[in-house]
């Protein structure tokens, strides 16, 4: 994929595109640049804003190092990002921006993030709080300690909280870093009140291997597990260091950093320096606080304020790969309180064990333990027990989530979320039909979430409603002209109806919609295969295998796809592909035995057709295609009872030719 940004008429834009097939520039699409979020003292980000007051993060970023360059923005360095698709969360918007206007509707938990108006930048307000009774003041003529007295000083607070609220991610990865209160507004926050009264801060257990992490926004994580921090008592404060009104640079904030550590150090530096224990450098920042190439935003180097007594070893700078989490390398453990160290209400009980399951941490603690905290606290609020259900479904217990989300329905009626998500289980659960009448019920309170619409047309599809389930997807894309699975799945289904052209389209219009969407690029690969294109359609097969890694209906497909070209070496290394990450496909080891067969390798078909037959016992094309090769290899007496379950088939096609067979055999015996 390239990347441009171009500007016409005082506008900025950010476009996209690929190459095809013939080397043609095909999916180009092109957003305007609504904001820029950034100082551009470490990198500036573009947004992009929606229909409806959404605003997306657009994939290409400038970054400052190195006198200034374009990479990508975090997340999209990798095949299977999200496109321009990404959401500016309110979590987001709280830290980069003074506080927004949201619409009531969109306040509550788990709402789409809207923004009816965004101001430009952060104000005074963010640290010092309201500032309308001080400027009252100020204009009537009031006395100057009564003027003062009226705002908030965050230099006169006993900690740093004020800076905590932005400058506090214990980390970046799923865990979950922080929650904030369920019954407080995601922008309520104001200076000077106590920061865990709106917010709960969370951490990896000690000893997993996450001790030393250097991220983008952990500058006062870092600080806190300074020993100058600890040894002081927290005397140590942001502002020690830092006039929050005025940023110095090069020379000059060397000097005035080395002038904060000599306040405390200068004694014992001397002696250092006397003994020649230390060199008589002016720069104690470059040493005991280096700059590092953060682990989460691979493009960024920022000072390091883990305070240290020796720089660490190796290449602080040195180039990265952007990290990316699977589920194999997710972190699985306990979650701890971070900041409050422990909690300051009983029943934040609640909180703690939430932070174990919302992001499936710690699901087979957690469960537990937040099911016992609602029994003890019995909470009012929806919200609770969608945590727990989400958990149980997280966990594979879909049944076990049915009554809890029905709980979390109980305690709010109109709760769309929860709705959506008591639909997605019963569709987990195959039951259509139920999900097909909750969907309807929540479209009934948002009409315009085209995410309704799509899994209506989920749901519709599990119960052969197929021309229903068309019009719903196709109502989804309407409503959200950018969401490629509404597309691609009224794509697949028109072809599935027997609308090659109608469903083509589509699914084009799912790859220009999001062009490493990997499903739409195997399900066009398919079709194009099955209507005689083949060149393009391996296009497209390769296309969702870099992708989507590990994309197990892809390699499938494409190896059908090569079969039909007689192509059977490679046909037979995408089987095995497929076999590396799914051993235990009784499907995969008897389409390798058909290739095997067909290529005259007849021991090590039989071979995957026993072993296909081993992980299902039945799997009548497996014991067809063994009493086959079987008979192949002259073993006719060891193929007839193969051959003969084969003929009781379901399939007419296998049963047929399981009979054909037997009737060759009697014949010659």
């Amino acid at each position: 994929m390239s990347f441009a940004m171009s500007e016409r008429g005082g506008h900025f834009f950010q476009s996209q595109s690929q190459k095809g097939p013939d080397g043609a520039e095909i999916n180009r699409t092109e957003r305007e640049i609504d904001y820029v979020l950034g100082s551009g003292e470490h990198a500036r980000t573009y947004l992009h804003r929606g229909a409806g007051g959404t605003l997306v993060q657009l994939p290409l970023a400038w970054y400052s190092e190195k006198g200034g360059y374009w990479a990508m923005a975090p997340g999209y360095d990798r095949a299977d990002h999200q496109d321009a698709r990404r959401a500016v969360t309110y979590d987001c918007m709280f830290c980069h921006n003074a506080y927004p206007e949201i619409p009531a509707a969109n306040a509550a938990p788990r709402s789409a993030p809207v923004y009816a108006s965004v101001p430009e930048g952060i104000d005074c307000q963010r640290c010092h709080g309201s500032g309308e009774k001080h400027m009252h003041l100020a204009r009537g003529g009031a006395k100057a300690a009564d003027i003062i007295a009226a705002i908030f000083n965050p230099g006169r607070a006993a900690n740093d909280e004020v800076c905590m609220q932005c400058h506090l991610e214990t980390t970046s990865s799923p865990l979950p870093a922080s929650i904030v209160r369920y019954e407080r507004g995601s922008f309520s926050y104001r200076p000077g009140e106590a920061l865990s009264d709106f917010i709960l801060h969370f951490d990896h257990a000690p000893g997993k291997g996450y001790d030393d992490k250097f991220e983008i926004t952990g500058s006062v994580y870092r600080l806190r597990q300074s020993q100058c921090f600890l040894k002081t008592d927290g005397a140590l404060r942001c502002t020690t260091c830092h006039d929050p009104h005025n940023e110095l640079h090069g020379e000059e904030a060397a000097r005035h950093y080395t002038g904060v550590c000599r306040a405390c150090h200068a004694e014992n530096f001397a002696r250092l320096v006397s003994a020649g224990k230390h060199t008589p450098s002016e720069d104690c920042v470059g040493c005991h606080m280096p700059k590092r190439r953060t682990d989460d935003v691979v493009h960024v180097v920022m000072t390091d304020h883990l305070i240290q007594r020796s720089k660490p070893a190796g290449d602080l700078l040195a180039e990265k790969a952007e990290r990316r989490q699977t589920e194999a390398t997710a972190y699985r453990g306990a979650v701890e309180f971070y900041y409050p160290k422990m909690s300051r209400r009983e029943s934040d009980e609640l909180y703690f064990a939430i932070a174990q399951v919302s992001q499936s941490s710690n699901l087979k603690d957690g469960i537990g333990r937040l099911a016992e905290a609602i029994q003890k606290f019995r909470p009012e609020r929806a919200e609770y027990y969608l945590q727990l259900a989400d958990a149980l479904a997280n966990a594979g217990r879909a049944a076990e989530a049915l009554p809890v989300y029905e709980e979390a329905l109980r305690h709010e009626p109109d709760s769309v979320a929860a709705l959506e998500r008591l639909a997605d289980c019963h569709s987990a659960l195959k039951q259509y039909a139920s999900a097909e009448a909750i969907v309807a019920r929540a479209l009934k309170l948002a009409p315009g979430r085209a995410e309704l619409w799509l899994q209506l047309g989920i749901a519709r599809a599990g119960i052969e409603k197929l021309a229903d389930a068309i019009a719903a997807f196709e109502r989804a894309s309407e409503l959200d002209p950018e969401m490629a699975e509404a597309y691609n799945s009224a794509g697949a289904m028109e072809y599935e109806s027997g609308d090659a052209a109608r469903g083509e389209a589509a699914l084009r219009k799912a790859i220009r919609a999001q062009p490493n969407y990997a499903p739409a690029h195997n399900n066009l690969g398919n079709l194009l295969a099955e209507t005689g294109r083949f060149p393009e359609a391996e296009y497209q097969f390769k296309a969702a295998l870099r992708y989507q890694e590990n994309y197990v209906g892809a390699h499938y497909n494409y190896a059908l796809a090569l079969n039909r070209e007689h192509r059977l070496a490679e046909a037979r290394a995408q089987v095995e592909a497929i076999l590396a990450i799914q051993p235990g496909s009784a499907e995969a080891h008897e389409f390798l035995g058909n290739l095997l067969a067909e290529q005259g390798e007849l021991r090590g078909a039989i071979g995957e057709y026993r072993e296909a037959i081993r992980i299902v016992p039945g799997f009548s094309q497996a014991l067809l295609g063994l009493g086959a090769a079987l008979t192949r290899s002259g073993d006719s007496a060891a193929a007839l009872p193969y051959l003969r379950s084969a003929s009781q088939s379901a399939d007419p096609a296998t049963r047929d030719q399981a009979l054909k067979l037997l009737k060759g055999l009697e014949k010659v015996q």
